[in-house]
Formats: structure tokens, sequence, C-alpha cells
């Protein structure tokens, strides 16, 4: 049966995901009996069905990149009561979230287990799956917060941001390490190796990794917040929920269905990286000097 406090960690978590479907489920049955508008990107509905399936949407496709998350984008408006059950579902994932956190740190071969038995505690949220084999659920998608705008919302402008990248500091040696991973034999990374060989040690280099383009929401409150704001910029994978009362949505623009093919946005003048990469390979950069 295996150590008793290990599945004692995943009886806790699998109480977790319960309180997370369970309150997911009823926020969509709070917009559903409170009403308010909604607007769904790319959708030719955004009712308590498109609602439901998005925020329960915890599941891979087929040829989905286990690194990728889909996205969900909407906006809401929100009565009180609504709003309150959004903050709820944002609770429970943290909660989940937290509970997976201590079973990697501490029971790490128990996360293909947790992956295995989830899923079939409301087997039909995954039923679309029933005909590609055991559904595999995507952990990610689970715990990743809604957005909530904290105060009304005069206007809503959403604009695709292309221009996200990641960037990890490597040693001349960690480089070296992974040039030599890859066919040493092929002109190119001998190439790379013999301008990397010319580098002193103690240089820093850069490994860039380019993000996939995600949709921001820039917000204009109504009235300017405690800290004096009076607007905010988010990113957002799921629906946006705005607190409404009265129920309708703010002005908002219809974004281009896809993101634009070149970079919209100039280069910053204080650009640390030298624009074109030292290890073409690696994504790897060297910092202006």
């Amino acid at each position: 049966m295996g150590d008793a406090p290990e599945y004692r960690l995943l009886a806790e978590l699998e109480a977790a995901y319960d309180r997370l479907v369970e309150s997911a489920e009823a926020l969509v049955a709070g917009w559903r009996e409170h009403g308010g508008e909604a607007w769904a990107f790319g959708e030719a509905r955004a009712d308590a069905d498109w609602l439901h399936r998005t925020l329960l949407d915890f599941w891979y496709q087929d040829g989905q990149d286990g690194r990728s998350t889909r996205s969900h984008v909407g906006l809401i408006a929100a009565p009180e009561p609504v709003m309150a059950q959004a903050v709820a579902v944002n609770a429970a994932k943290r909660a989940f979230a937290a509970q997976l956190a201590r079973i990697r740190e501490r029971a790490p071969s128990l996360v293909p287990e947790a992956k295995a038995v989830l899923p079939f505690r409301h087997p039909r949220l995954h039923g679309h799956l029933r005909g590609s084999g055991l559904a595999r659920l995507h952990l990610k998608q689970c715990w990743r917060a809604i957005p909530l705008a904290e105060a009304p919302v005069a206007r809503v402008r959403l604009a695709w941001y292309t221009s996200g990248r990641s960037i990890k500091r490597l040693t001349v040696r960690e480089a070296e390490q992974k040039l030599l991973a890859l066919d040493t034999e092929a002109a190119h990374v001998r190439i790379q190796l013999e301008r990397l060989a010319g580098l002193p040690d103690r240089e820093p280099l850069a490994q860039v990794q380019r993000q996939a383009p995600l949709m921001r929401a820039n917000l204009f409150f109504r009235e300017p917040l405690d800290d004096g704001r009076r607007r905010r910029a988010m990113n957002v994978a799921l629906p946006l929920f705005l607190p409404a009362e009265d129920g309708r949505l703010p002005d908002h623009n219809q974004p281009p269905a896809q993101p634009p093919q070149a970079r919209t946005r100039s280069r910053r003048r204080d650009e640390r990286l030298e624009p074109e990469p030292l290890l073409p390979s690696l994504r790897v950069h060297r910092y202006r000097r």
C-alpha cells in the first residue's frame, strides 16, 4: 500500500482537487443565477456552458506541449456575489498548488500517481476524452489563477503581446557543456565552440527563450485605486472577471484573431544583450559592453 504519510499527502491532494472542482462549478452556477454580460474571444457564444468548459479545462490535448497551456480569453461582468465566488476559486487553486508543491518536495514519486487518480474523481469532466484513452491531467491548467479586476472598470483594451522572453544567465563553461552535448562533428557546432573558446572564462552569457504570444488586458478604472493608479495591465489566459453591479460589460475592443507576425515594439535603447546570438544553436547572446 505504500508509506502512510505519503498516501495521506495524496488524499489531501484529492480533497483539494475536489474543492477546486466544486468551487469552479459553484462559480458557474452563481453567474448563471445572477446574470451579467460576457464576451468570449473567438467564440460565437459566451454562456454558462462556455464558462464551465473554460474554467474546468484541466486536460492535455493530443500533441500539446507539456510546457504550454491553452488560453481562453474572455470578459465577464460580475455582480458582487459572483466576484466573491471567483475569489473562492482562486483560493482553492492556491490550496491545490500548495499541496502539489508539498508532494513534489516530500514524495515526488507520487506525482504520476496523482495524475492518474485525480481524473477519475470527476469523470464527467473529461467525457470528451473517452475515445482517446486515459484522460491526462494538465496540472498547471488546474492551478493557474482566474484574472480579477480589483475595482469597477471604465474600459478594457486587449492586445497581443509578442515580445515576451525569459533570460537565463550562463557561464562560458556551462555554455560549452551544452554545445558538447550536441553533434560536435557538425560544422556549425564546431564554429560555435571556437567562438566560445575566444571568450574570457568569467564573461557572463545569456540564454534567451522566446515566449509564446499571449493576450494582455489594459484596464482603465472608473476611479483611482487606493495607491492612486488609474490603470493596470495584466495577462489574461482565462476570462477576466470585472466587478459590475449592473451586469454590464465596460467598453472593450476586439483584438485581431491572430498575433502579429513581426515584432510590434521598437527595441529599447538600453537593451542589455547584443541583437545577434553568439551561439545560435543555444540562443545564447553576449551582454553589451
